[in-house]
């Protein structure tokens, strides 16, 4: 009897992890190890260490597995269950990506979300979902950790990186108050939206005391702005879901300034999404890959529908369109707003205004911050390349990535190691597009990044394995299996 039989008694969710157990078995995975030990001092080299355990990181975890990188480790910050923004800063009801998508299945059907909620839920259940509840999708990635044995360390803090003598990394690591050092080959950074800064927030509400403002990605309590007067600067999905959630929460009244004239209408990237898009965006000429993000940046993504119905069905709720925000005042219980249309007085300021890449916001990069080469510093773009009519500092400011995601040497030479440091996070978009992110291509991103460290170590190796490959001595003949004979006389 098989192994992998399921019986009666078995829930369909049962059934299911007993059918990826018999996939994975099928598709000989893990396979077997065969990168060489290491130890460094009576310290254990691990062969890969990745920051996130979010999506991108069990994604990538999934992969390492399965080509026998099995000498690795995830480092997550979250307490476990709340990795990623999922229960924290993501306030949609609903992911905005369709729920048919494969997302981080690794190409094994049984991994996918519509395989979990089948099972957890009924076929019907699933054919009655229109959009996946964001809370939702954050117990899928919890099942997938779980069901793919994911090597995940939460709660643990990446403070240093610093590169040892035997070209490896030394990482600083804190878990509560303990601090310890983790010796590594490769270090892959799936720190999601804000991997390489944090939120961005105009200067003129910065210069305001704190207690005034926040940005969209931070941790808030939203009863506290119940019966405030709450302003809302920004036109994205981020501004509509956390409008939408301070009305909710009892908030007096919500304004919307939005720079625009309009709301953006139309998702550029959407129209030509493809396997086209997704395997050959990377090998676009430089100013190809510009013109495509220049565009797509230049005309926004518009929220989704249900974000913005979800603002306006308060009576509460108002949208100022072509609003510039000018200038900020803070008063003892308040903050004056001074606009292109006016002055307006609010109680509080959420500020939804993206995400920029600042590696002063990120100290644990601090030694590697002076020799990453970004686009800025090899690439002008000309007047053709420029829908939008002007430098877009955004893509300017993307790290100018290699072939497998590693970082590059601004001065060649002056860090060598920095190329072992792979960035699969979102400022990874311009170098390699939307596959280290968002959920439609995260499996083909993941994979194309192991695939590369899989090569690079066995070239590394090659001597070591080229041993190996003189020294075997397993006979497959034992030289019983036949009797030579003499040719006959003539």
């Amino acid at each position: 009897m098989s192994a992998f039989k399921p019986t009666e008694q078995m829930s369909a969710l049962q059934q299911l992890e007993l059918r990826i157990q018999q996939d994975l078995t099928w598709l000989n995975q893990p396979t077997s190890t065969w990168i060489p030990a290491r130890k460094v001092d009576g310290n254990p080299v691990i062969d890969v260490v990745i920051i996130g355990g979010g999506m991108a990181g069990i994604t990538v975890s999934g992969y390492l597995k399965r080509y026998g990188i099995t000498n690795h480790v995830i480092l997550d910050q979250s307490p476990a269950g709340h990795e990623g923004p999922w229960t924290t800063y993501a306030r949609m009801e609903t992911l905005r990506s369709p729920k048919s998508l494969s997302g981080p299945c690794m190409g094994i059907p049984s991994l996918t979300f519509r395989a979990w909620y089948e099972a957890s839920f009924g076929v019907q259940a699933w054919e009655e979902l229109d959009k996946i509840p964001t809370l939702m999708w954050q117990d899928y990635l919890i099942w997938l950790r779980r069901v793919l044995n994911s090597p995940v360390r939460n709660g643990v803090h990446l403070r240093d990186i610093a590169f040892h003598k035997d070209g490896l990394l030394t990482l600083t690591v804190q878990t509560g108050s303990v601090s310890e050092t983790i010796l590594c080959r490769r270090l892959v950074l799936a720190t999601g939206r804000d991997g390489l800064g944090g939120g961005y927030t105009p200067s003129v509400i910065k210069e305001i005391p704190r207690k005034f403002w926040m940005h969209s990605s931070e941790k808030l309590d939203f009863s506290t702005l119940r019966n405030r007067h709450v302003t809302v600067i920004g036109a994205g999905a981020s501004a509509m879901d956390n409008a939408a959630t301070a009305l909710e929460a009892g908030a007096a009244r919500v304004d919307v300034l939005i720079r625009r004239k309009d709301l953006p209408r139309v998702n550029k990237f959407t129209g030509i999404g493809s396997m086209g898009v997704v395997h050959g965006f990377h090998a676009l000429p430089d100013h190809w890959k510009w013109r495509f993000l220049d565009c797509v940046l230049s005309h926004q993504t518009p929220p989704p529908r249900s974000s913005v119905l979800r603002v306006s069905a308060h009576k509460n709720a108002f949208f100022h369109l072509d609003c510039e925000l000018l200038s900020c005042s803070a008063h003892s219980d308040h903050v004056s707003i001074t606009t292109s249309q006016g002055v307006l007085d609010t109680d509080f300021i959420i500020s939804a205004t993206g995400f920029n890449v600042d590696l002063s916001l990120r100290p644990e990069l601090s030694s590697l911050a002076p020799h990453i080469r970004f686009w800025k510093d090899r690439f002008k773009p000309t007047a053709k390349d420029m829908p939008s009519g002007f430098e877009n500092q955004e893509l300017l400011n993307s790290p100018d990535l290699g072939d497998g995601f590693e970082f590059q040497e601004k001065k060649p030479g002056s860090c060598p190691l920095l190329h072992f440091v792979h960035c699969f996070c979102f400022p990874a978009t311009l170098s390699h597009g939307k596959v280290s992110g968002d959920i439609p291509a995260i499996s083909e991103g993941a994979e194309r990044l192991t695939r590369h460290i899989t090569q690079s170590f066995f070239v590394e190796d090659c001597a070591i394995h080229y041993q190996d490959l003189e020294s075997y001595n397993d006979p497959e003949l034992s030289g019983d299996e036949w009797m030579n004979t003499p040719l006959p006389a003539r």
